[in-house]
């Protein structure tokens, strides 16, 4: 199952979840009820939205060396190992 980072603007985190595809969390409740972590002093219905990393399997820190699909060495992105 893939995992998804979300981010809440009202008290500025990032939480990492696993869900599938089809699925998408739209409050701070539903984040904290994924995560299995507290809601603290933010309003569960407080909106959160889903960062764009595409749903990864695995973590990049794992894929160092490699580059994102359509970035090479005479055509990078700028924000992958190819950069360096």
């Amino acid at each position: 199952m893939p995992t998804y980072d979300y981010r809440c603007e009202a008290n500025d985190r990032v939480v990492e979840v696993r869900h599938a595809m089809n699925h998408r969390i739209v409050t701070w409740g539903e984040l904290c009820d994924a995560a299995g972590i507290e809601q603290g002093d933010t309003e569960e219905l407080t909106p959160v939205s889903r960062l764009a990393n595409g749903g990864n399997v695995v973590k990049s820190s794992t894929l160092r060396n490699s580059a994102p699909a359509g970035c090479g060495a005479d055509a990078c992105c700028g924000g992958c190992p190819m950069a360096d």
